[in-house]
Formats: structure tokens, C-alpha cells, sequence
């Protein structure tokens, strides 16, 4: 009970600035036209700031890397072909289907991140640095594929690479890590201007997360709703704990990684499945219920797994 007492304490300030974000939305707090500007400042500045000074700047893993970077790939693997299934066992239309599988395998960078900062510190990002590094383009990819299989996306090949290449957060951990592993490091002008910008990054991140949530739209969005939540809240972070032990990962990066596995879909699938013909409606209803569930579900989760 005391384990799980400390992971809500820790996580509290993470999701009571979401909460504060869904108040800002419903007092029109700046302005609507203030948070898509705030979102893009944060997602090609403020974030990749933070993830190029602590990569750049903190030792690396030096030992787990391998099995890890195989944990997640088994992971993956499992959960792509777990909600396709879902979805055809449903008989989902294949805007319906898109959605469900964006919300599978899908993942909120600013919660995962300011969760494993909170919870872990500097070893938190890094290891959540890994994940990003290997799964954003992975998980890009296996969406892209499935709009672009089922006919929905007339986008092709092209601009899925191209959106990959130009990835400000992919772009950031190779920065980070080629200063770090190249022993030239960050200049020590630099590191106190680029700290004091990455400090603003979760919090203004975690504010345009809850301006986001929007209650209305859960209605009517039916059993590929629930399930999804299911699958992405409960059955990815148990599966991930499987095969963690199957691989005898690092406790470290066990325990960091395991908060990613148990991270709601992110809002930007919405913005996918508008651009590329996938139902919106239950991809928005599917962002916010997941959102508003993970509240609990994730120190319940990390703290059962502690207890184990």
C-alpha cells in the first residue's frame, strides 16, 4: 500500500497539470488559437532541447542496451498483430480499424517522459531517450503501413520516410548521443541557456495534453473504445513485464521502460487519422478516455509490478 501511496505522489503533479490543461480548455484559457502554437513550439524546440542536453550530457546505459532495444521489438510485434486481430474480430471498417490500432501502439511522449523524470531522474530520461529512439519510427512506420494497406492513405512510401527523417525528436536523440559518444559533448556556455528552455518543456507539454481532452466526444464510441484502452493500459504494460523477465532486462530499465508500456495512446494520432481518412471522431474519443484512465492505471500497474 505504501508503494503504491509514493507512485500516485509521484505521478500526481504529472497529471494534475494535465487536469490543469482540461481547465484551461474549458475557461478558453489563453486563447484556442495560443495552445496548437504552444504544442509546436514545445514539439520542435522545448522537447528536443531536453532530450539533446540530458543524452549529451549524462552517461549513457552501458550494459542491457542490446536485450532492451529486443524487449521492445518483441513488444511491438506483439501488440501490432494483438490489435489487428482485435480489430478484425470486431469487424471494424478500416477507418474504425486504423483507429483501434493507432490506440494499441501508440504512446504520449510528454506523460512517458515526465513520468520517468519524476520517478527516476536523469536515468529515467535516458532510458526513455532509447525508447523513443527505437520505437517513434517503428511505431510511425507500422501506422503508416496499415493506413496506406487498407487504401485509406493516397500519401504513399515517400512521405512516411520523410516525416521519419525530419523527426525533431528522432533527430534530437541522434544529436544527444553523437555528442555524447563522440566525447565532444555540449559546450558549458551552452548548458545553462539550453536548461533553462528544457525546464519549460513537460510542463507546457503536459498543459497541451489536457487542453486537448474533450469529454464530448466519448460518446457513441462503442466496444473499440474499451478495448483499446484494455489493450494499450493493461495488456501491453503486462506483456512488456513477460518479456522483460523472459530477457532478464536490467532492473533499471525495467522499471523506467515500464511506464512507456503502460502510456496512453498520443494525441497526435488524431492528426494522423484526419490527414489520412481514419475515423477522428473515435481516434479523439479513444485519446481521451485512455488519457483520463491512465491516471489510474498507471501507478496501479507500477505499483502491483514492485509488489511481484
Amino acid at each position: 500500500m505504501t508503494e503504491l501511496f509514493s507512485i500516485f505522489a509521484a505521478l500526481g503533479p504529472v497529471f494534475a497539470l494535465v487536469a490543469l490543461g482540461a481547465v484551461f480548455r474549458l475557461i478558453n484559457f489563453p486563447a484556442a488559437e495560443f495552445w496548437p502554437l504552444a504544442e509546436r513550439f514545445t514539439y520542435y524546440l522545448l522537447f528536443p532541447v531536453l532530450l539533446v542536453l540530458k543524452i549529451s550530457t549524462t552517461a549513457l546505459p552501458q550494459h542491457g542496451v542490446g536485450p532492451v532495444v529486443t524487449g521492445l521489438l518483441l513488444v511491438l510485434v506483439i501488440m501490432v498483430s494483438a490489435s489487428l486481430l482485435v480489430a478484425r474480430l470486431l469487424k471494424l471498417d478500416s477507418a474504425a480499424l486504423s483507429s483501434l490500432f493507432q490506440g494499441g501502439v501508440r504512446f504520449n511522449t510528454y506523460v512517458g517522459l515526465a513520468a520517468a523524470a519524476e520517478l527516476f531522474g536523469e536515468q529515467g530520461i535516458l532510458w526513455g531517450a532509447l525508447f523513443l529512439g527505437v520505437m517513434i519510427p517503428l511505431v510511425n512506420v507500422a501506422c503508416v503501413t496499415v493506413f496506406i494497406v487498407s487504401g485509406q492513405s493516397k500519401q504513399g512510401w515517400r512521405e512516411l520516410w520523410w516525416s521519419l527523417i525530419k523527426n525533431p525528436l528522432i533527430i534530437a536523440c541522434l544529436l544527444g548521443g553523437t555528442l555524447n559518444l563522440s566525447g565532444v559533448g555540449m559546450p558549458d556556455p551552452l548548458v545553462p541557456v539550453l536548461g533553462l528552455l528544457s525546464q519549460m518543456a513537460l510542463p507546457l507539454g503536459l498543459l497541451a495534453v489536457g487542453v486537448g481532452l474533450d469529454l464530448k466526444v466519448l460518446r457513441g464510441g462503442g466496444s473499440a473504445l474499451w478495448i483499446s484502452c484494455g489493450l494499450k493500459l493493461i495488456v501491453s504494460p503486462l506483456l512488456f513485464v513477460m518479456i522483460a523477465a523472459l530477457l532478464t532486462l536490467p532492473q533499471d530499465a525495467t522499471s523506467v521502460l515500464l511506464i512507456f508500456a503502460a502510456l496512453p495512446t498520443a494525441p497526435s494520432a488524431y492528426i494522423l487519422a484526419r490527414q489520412m481518412g481514419g475515423d477522428a471522431p473515435l481516434m479523439a474519443a479513444i485519446i481521451t478516455l485512455q488519457t483520463l484512465l491512465a491516471m489510474v492505471t498507471m501507478p496501479v500497474v507500477l505499483a502491483v509490478v514492485e509488489l511481484i
